[in-house]
């Protein structure tokens, strides 16, 4: 099996970066020039592409989780993150109102499972828990319960 047969097996099962098509030609005994070779055609035929994979894992993630906990997943997948932001701040401008409403509904669901009638009237232990809940999502917590909180009280 070639270098390219290799890498049309590998991309037929999921998507890879072109950083991660490197690696696994390297590990599976392949040339370095071979590699590029390879990765240039796959890309020239349209069969893989950082640009894509970055906009699909942002589509994936979408209401799931913030710009951080995405950044890193591509950080992680050999990714620049020049990149990222160029395809993140693409993705935005196109979904600017959708993203409004996921994160409209992200409060919803928030304010929901912690049972909050206000956001200036929450005890310090489910301020916590909320704060935990958004960071691991990749939120910044604090900004968006300021935010929130300022919705609540132009309300």
């Amino acid at each position: 099996m070639n270098c390219l047969d290799y890498f049309y097996f590998l991309l037929s099962r999921k998507d890879y970066s072109a950083s991660e098509l490197r690696k696994k030609g390297q590990e599976k005994g392949f040339g370095n020039e071979e590699i590029l070779e390879a990765i240039a055609q796959i890309q020239d035929r349209g069969y893989q592409s950082d640009t894509r994979l970055v906009a699909n894992s942002i589509a994936s993630a979408a209401g799931k989780y913030g710009k951080s906990a995405v950044k890193r997943k591509c950080l992680q997948k050999g990714i620049s993150s020049d990149l990222f932001e160029q395809v993140w701040e693409a993705e935005i401008a196109e979904n600017l109102d959708s993203e409004a409403q996921r994160l409209a509904e992200l409060k919803a669901k928030v304010m929901r499972k912690y049972k909050i009638e206000a956001w200036g009237k929450v005890d310090q232990k489910t301020k916590g828990k909320v704060l935990n809940y958004l960071q691991y999502r990749g939120f910044n917590g604090f900004e968006m319960w300021r935010q929130w909180e300022t919705e609540d009280e132009e309300e």
